[in-house]
């Protein structure tokens, strides 16, 4: 924000609780009607010191103390400085008013400025009979400002006689009333007197009508209340009127009805003997004299059979003049430069303001104008005005001072992690004074080279500033881009906005669970939704913490996991500790929202496939034992009869018992040949009731034996069924 051209200084973060301090002060109740105030008025010099007391000199400095000031013709009054005992603050922006110190309650302003000149106002906590009493005083400070050199300037350099011929007398500043006196100095020295009955009081001097005596050296001295200063000397030249039959006129006293040949010089009437010192004068309208013009002046002398002769030629340099500005260090003043070289006779510069009052003197070909940086420079306008006899007009440039002027752009956007480039840069003819320019983070704190988080780069007209691993949201806000220079400060704000990456998708936990030794878990998860992510976080903590401590915080278990990761072996677990895992998806810095907290479940019994495995395996060689008795057994059937009959007798006695093998087969041919005759024998042993039933099969000539039956019938056999159990025992 700027007022008059000018910015203004940034808010005070200063204690301005301490303007409250009137109506209460360590815990003692004040008397609003025992407050005094006073009022009074002091003066001071531009560049001097002044001190401004809080209260009469006798009186005991104020326990708190705070100054404001108001300008001269505003209404706004605004913070100076505030105290209590040694701990004083500064407002910013006091280097307007001066260098400006605050001691015991007393206000000092050293190298004092005109801006100063207004009402200062101080609030004060006096110790008084062991209470406080409040106290004001008022101080109208008048600045004064004492009076620069003048210098004079005459209507013409050289008039002839009755010629009316004024010399101005002009200063740049100084507090007025001033008052101006004359001096004049004859051509070959002597005293200076006052010319008398020419109002010498005045600023200008009027020589009307001119005569011979009015030839010499003139000084003008201006005085204020606060000092007084002198010009350099002025020659002015009165000459005889020009003759229109003569080309030239010689400089000396005009005899009366005598006219001298061209030429020929005589001595002044008064001059010394032994110092001869013609010359020839010739006065000629400049416009009307033509650019390139030679004049020869021709002498003749006894001594000097061919004479002498001198020449010169007139012409006005081309182009036109030139203005520039540049600061000094500190920016304490501002330097004018005007140049516009050549010619003949040179070109005179002078400086004027934009309501055409002279500043500075005169001077050929460069003329230099330093200001004083007062705060009053922004935005006026100053005009070198180049004048040339042979010119009918004169030529002129024009600069203005103004404050610096800032081209950014308003707002900034970055992603989180990235670099942020703000980019500020001058425009217009003010970088010629020499601007500094600053960056501020939205702290309010000047960026300086050499900061790991900002890189800054410099050019003729321009100052970038480089945010280095933006954070979200810390790195957001406003920062501010300032231009100083002797005339003023200009800000421009920058708005920094932080971008986080989009959010990542959630994760569930689909498997956690310890190994056997309980130091790993093995860890699964699965995403939900989409969304961009580069990696997965995993985190632990202890859980079955005691209600009275918090829990502990989550630590990193496991990080930068490729995105295409679903599962994790996290090894380093104590096993006498429960933990808590959880895992979040992130998107470079965004991280996701966090699973469900989860605890690792125990691992699984790891006997029973072994035991399985055991009884089948026991199970096939058991088999594979029974098999091969079964085998062996019926192989050999008169070695083991008994076990035989238990394993394939399944039928009544008098089936037939099936062949297995060929042995078998014989075995069961020789039998039936061997009782074959003792089948009709009753008495044979063994075949009381066995041998009936038991006929040779499809023999149709045994007698009787189409009526029995294959096989007896049920309960009738001599020998009962045996049931046969097998038992296996598998031995894991």
């Amino acid at each position: 924000m700027e007022r008059g051209g000018r910015a203004l200084p940034p808010p005070w973060r200063g204690p301005w609780i301490l303007l409250l301090l009137p109506a209460l002060a360590r815990g003692q109740p004040l008397a609003a009607g025992e407050a005094a105030y006073e009022e009074w008025r002091a003066t001071g010099v531009r560049g001097r010191a002044v001190e401004l007391s809080c209260g009469p000199a006798a009186a005991a400095p104020p326990a708190v103390v705070f100054w404001s000031f108001t300008p001269q013709g505003e209404g706004l009054p605004r913070a100076v400085a505030v105290g209590s005992g040694r701990e004083v603050a500064m407002a910013p922006g006091t280097g307007t008013l001066g260098r400006v110190t605050l001691r015991n309650g007393t206000l000092e302003l050293r190298e004092l400025r005109v801006a100063a000149q207004g009402r200062f106002l101080c609030q004060g906590l006096f110790p008084e009979r062991g209470r406080l009493r409040v106290g004001y005083a008022a101080v109208l400070l008048r600045v004064l400002v004492p009076v620069s050199k003048p210098f004079v300037r005459p209507t013409a350099a050289a008039a002839a006689e009755g010629a009316a011929v004024a010399l101005t007398c002009t200063v740049r500043e100084g507090t007025e009333p001033l008052s101006f006196s004359w001096q004049h100095q004859e051509p070959r020295g002597g005293s200076s007197v006052t010319p008398a009955g020419l109002g010498g009081s005045r600023a200008e001097l009027q020589l009307t009508p001119a005569n011979r005596s009015h030839t010499g050296w003139y000084i003008c001295t201006v005085r204020n209340e606060v000092n007084n200063r002198s010009s350099d000397p002025v020659y002015l030249d009165i000459v005889c009127a020009r003759r229109p039959d003569l080309r030239h006129h010689c400089h000396r006293p005009c005899p009366g009805g005598h006219v001298h040949l061209p030429g020929r010089e005589q001595p002044p009437a008064d001059a010394h003997p032994g110092h001869h010192r013609p010359h020839c004068l010739l006065i000629q309208s400049g416009a009307a004299t033509r650019n390139g013009t030679s004049f020869s002046c021709l002498a003749s002398h006894p001594a000097l059979p061919l004479g002498a002769a001198c020449g010169t030629t007139l012409w006005v340099p081309s182009g036109s003049p030139t203005c520039a500005a540049a600061a000094t260090k500190g920016d304490e003043y501002v330097m004018l430069r005007c140049r516009w070289e050549g010619g003949t006779p040179l070109v005179t510069l002078r400086w004027r303001d934009s309501a055409g009052r002279t500043l500075g003197d005169p001077a050929p070909s460069a003329a230099v104008l330093v200001l004083s940086t007062d705060g009053s420079l922004g935005g006026r306008e100053f005009v070198c005005v180049a004048a040339h006899p042979l010119r009918a007009a004169a030529a002129e440039c024009r600069l203005r001072l103004e404050v610096p002027e800032l081209q950014a752009e308003s707002e900034v956007a970055v992603l989180e992690g990235g670099e942020a480039q703000l980019a500020c840069r001058q425009r217009g003819s003010s970088a010629s004074l020499g601007a500094t320019v600053a960056w501020y983070d939205p702290k309010e704190r000047e960026v300086t080279p050499g900061l790991a988080k900002y890189r800054l780069e410099e050019g003729e007209a321009w100052l970038n500033l480089t945010v280095r691993d933006a954070e979200w949201p810390g790195d957001s806000g406003i920062y501010r881009c300032t231009a100083t220079n002797a005339v003023g400060t200009a800000s421009l704000p920058v708005r920094l906005r932080v971008d986080r990456y989009p959010a990542p998708p959630n994760v569930t936990i689909s498997k956690l669970r310890y190994t056997r030794a309980r130091t790993e878990v093995r860890l699964e998860w699965r995403t939900q939704g989409a969304g961009n992510l580069t990696g997965f976080v995993v985190q632990r903590r202890q859980t079955k913490k005691p209600l009275r401590e918090t829990p502990s915080p989550w630590e990193t278990a496991a990080g930068d996991i490729e995105p295409h990761s679903r599962d994790r072996r996290l090894g380093g677990l104590d096993p006498a500790v429960l933990y808590a895992f959880r895992v979040l998806a992130v998107n470079h810095r965004t991280a996701g929202h966090p699973s469900e907290v989860q605890t690792p479940a125990e691992p699984p019994f790891e006997a029973y496939p072994a035991v399985t495995g055991a009884a089948v395996a026991g199970m096939l060689v058991a088999t594979a034992a029974s098999l091969l008795a079964v085998h062996c057994i019926a192989r050999h059937r008169e070695t083991l009869p008994r076990l035989h009959d238990l394993l394939f007798r399944t039928a009544g006695p008098g089936a037939q018992e099936p062949v297995g093998t060929t042995e078998d087969a014989e075995a069961a041919t020789g039998g039936e040949e061997e009782a074959g005759p003792a089948q009709g024998d009753p008495s044979a042993p063994g075949t009381a009731a066995g041998a009936d039933a038991a006929p040779a099969q499809g023999d149709p000539s045994a007698p009787g034996t189409a009526a029995e039956p294959l096989s007896a019938a049920p309960g009738t056999t001599d020998d009962p069924p045996v049931n046969v159990t097998i038992t296996v025992t598998a031995t894991p």
